[in-house]
């Protein structure tokens, strides 16, 4: 199954999809219309070298995603708030804008600092507790990760008992069928969609879960005898486990390696948690986004 390198990500009652140096966002209205948006790709970096060196690229990718995410999540996210309607001048408007990027600038770094404290800091002072019990660094490295991985995986099960999220991870299995739907060389419609899987090798939660695994790698092969030392390089060895994690779930997206496969197979597990089978009008908003920025007939005559 050759990849069609179009990939995206759920929101608020809709689906941002990316295909090179576009993506579109399809959102459901509550007037149950269908509003999209298409905008041109652009890295928050002005260089395209480090975009194309292995295990470089996966950290400014991943930077990116966020951005972008956060975007396409607050365009989703205007057609819900329940605000009034205020007449502005064009200088208020411009003034508004700038403080919403400042905003969601500070969201963004504030979210990122509490995912290194949650998912990296937390699990080392818990696997402290081990200590006590013994010297051997390979069962502390472990202990840390599956406290890493639990942690993780005990988040996800949390907030999936949400409404709103629970809806989200149904778009989130809408825009995964679409993509396995094209590249299996189907037609892109409901009832092909519908039928195909929502699981996708190249998926973020598998990303996600591979920087998990990864870590416990690097920490139990890069280590220090400071505990202030461990946290720092904790932090510091992010970007490159990332990179790292990147080239994987990019190798695994691009192979059908029955090794390869049978190494993404925990990541296609955990995605049973974070995509959900979605209703048809789902569908029918996330095949909009795709055909926004994807020719899928062009690339299937030439490549399927």
């Amino acid at each position: 199954m050759k990849s069609s390198n179009i990939g995206g990500q759920a929101v608020l009652e809709g689906i941002m999809m990316r295909n090179g140096g576009k993506y579109s966002v399809a959102v459901r209205k509550p007037d149950g219309e269908i509003a999209v948006d298409v905008q041109e790709y652009k890295s928050f970096i002005p260089w395209e070298t480090p975009l194309k060196i292995p295990f470089v690229r996966g950290i400014f990718n991943f930077v990116d995603s966020l951005v972008v995410g956060m975007k396409t999540l607050t365009y989703s996210a205007s057609f819900y708030e329940e605000e009034e309607e205020v007449e502005m001048t064009e200088a208020e408007a411009e003034k508004a804008e700038k403080t919403d990027k400042i905003l969601m600038s500070l969201v963004l770094v504030l979210s990122v600092v509490m995912a290194v404290a949650l998912f990296m800091v937390l699990p080392y002072f818990l696997s402290r507790f081990v200590e006590q019990r013994t010297s051997s660094r390979v069962i502390m490295t472990v202990f840390e990760g599956v406290i890493r991985v639990a942690i993780f995986l005990g988040y996800i099960f949390l907030i999936s008992r949400t409404k709103d999220i629970r809806r989200t991870f149904m778009y989130h299995g809408a825009e995964h069928k679409c993509i396995n739907c094209i590249e299996h060389g189907l037609e892109l419609n409901v009832d092909n969609v519908r039928k195909s899987s929502k699981q996708h090798k190249r998926c973020g939660t598998s990303f996600l879960f591979f920087v998990m695994i990864v870590s416990i790698i690097f920490c139990f092969f890069i280590t220090t005898d400071s505990q202030v030392l461990r946290i720092i390089m904790r932090i510091a060895l992010l970007p490159v486990i990332a990179g790292v994690s990147y080239e994987i779930i990019r190798l695994a997206g691009n192979s059908d390696n029955p090794v390869i496969n049978l190494l993404s197979q925990p990541g296609m597990w955990v995605q049973n948690m974070t995509t959900k089978e979605p209703e048809d009008d789902m569908i029918e908003v996330a095949i909009r986004a795709v055909e926004e920025v994807f020719d899928w007939r062009a690339w299937q005559k030439e490549n399927a």
